[in-house]
């Protein structure tokens, strides 16, 4: 049967079910399915209790920071587009373009994260809201934190997909050698987004906002920022490599199916976001 015959699904190499969906998308379609329903869960917890706040709750308004919410609400929408062109080029064969769209969307689900680790510290040391001495604080950070989660697995994941899209297809590859090679390259990767999320972006968000000098931002900083730059030499250092690859146009399915999880994350947060921030300022 001719490509044109066999209809217009692509299913990039992936052996299909019955229902024409590859085996992999479907396994992920099915896991966020049910991710939907926790998520729901959560969503409709916080919601009957918005509408219901015992005496004493915190008052979001008065609490939340919108522009900055706002604004790692953008960024992550930009991550989602920068995926859709991953997914894309990779389909075309196009693997450089596809690392390089892989990194930017790691690059911005590190600075969505950076934002919700400033965020919970000027909560709990600034305005006093903790897990437990409030109905508002519990339900608020048990969704967004259980959101940060996926965001933070997604990045791995993302990462993984990056480091193994170097995977030599010399048939000499493997061995010790190429495990060890691969083990510094993830260490490499995951360094690097852990810097940036936990240290860089929270520094840069406070200095942004006045709190503190540039000098003061460099000194305090200093350990985070050298461990990135190395981390970001040892990826540098892989990106060189000039041997064959074991990753191509076949590996589409599986890029995809990563997309689609980072997708589903993306339409989660900007439910989260008009639920639990913007329905406070109406």
């Amino acid at each position: 049967m001719s490509n044109a015959a066999a209809g217009a699904i692509d299913h990039h190499h992936d052996p299909s079910t019955s229902t024409g969906i590859p085996n992999k998308k479907l396994l992920w379609w099915a896991f966020l399915a049910s991710d939907c329903m926790f998520f729901g869960a959560l969503i409709s917890t916080h919601l009957v209790y918005r509408l219901n706040p015992p005496p004493g709750n915190a008052e979001p308004t008065k609490i939340f920071d919108i522009e900055l919410t706002s604004f790692s609400t953008f960024i992550l929408l930009m991550s989602s587009l920068m995926m859709a062109l991953a997914v894309n080029a990779i389909q075309r064969g196009q693997l450089r373009s596809m690392r390089n769209s892989l990194l930017t969307t790691i690059f911005f689900g590190c600075i969505f994260l950076g934002c919700q680790v400033y965020e919970f510290v000027h909560f709990v040391h600034e305005k006093k809201m903790t897990l437990s001495n409030s109905l508002f604080g519990s339900t608020f950070y048990t969704l967004t934190g259980t959101h940060g989660t996926h965001v933070a697995i997604g990045v791995l994941i993302l990462g993984l997909m990056y480091v193994r899209s170097f995977k030599s297809s010399s048939p000499d590859s493997g061995g010790w050698g190429e495990f060890a090679k691969t083990l510094v390259h993830v260490a490499a990767v995951c360094a690097a987004m852990a810097l940036t999320f936990i240290f860089i972006v929270p520094a840069g968000i406070g200095l942004a906002k006045g709190h503190g000098t540039v000098a003061e931002f460099f000194s305090h900083n200093l350990m985070p920022l050298l461990g990135l730059v190395a981390a970001g030499g040892v990826m540098a250092w892989f990106s060189r490599a000039s041997h064959g690859v074991d990753f191509g146009e076949r590996n589409a399915i599986d890029v995809e199916a990563v997309g689609l999880y980072w997708h589903f994350v993306d339409i989660v947060w900007i439910i989260i976001f008009t639920a639990v921030y913007l329905l406070e300022y109406i």
